[in-house]
């Protein structure tokens, strides 16, 4: 999910677009664009950077794993040949 402050300044700057005579309804028309925003970004099950980075961290932790076995593999294969 994004990050609130995220959908807050992406509404403000979509209602600052709108023209002058308009922004009386700056206010109503940033919390119905921060909903309408929150809702469409909720529909596209994003992730934050910070759980990106944690399972990015975990895959390469997992993959350093995986090739160590799999050196173990090769070695005992190798060494039973001999």
């Amino acid at each position: 999910m994004l990050e609130p402050k995220m959908l807050d300044d992406l509404a403000r700057k979509l209602a600052d677009s709108i023209p002058t005579g308009v922004r009386e309804l700056q206010q109503d028309l940033e919390k119905n664009l921060h909903a309408t925003l929150q809702s469409a970004f909720g529909k596209l099950d994003l992730v934050t950077r910070e759980e990106f980075e944690v399972q990015s961290t975990l895959l390469a932790r997992t993959r350093a794993k995986l090739d160590a076995l799999e050196a173990q593999i090769a070695a005992l294969e190798q060494s039973q040949q001999d």
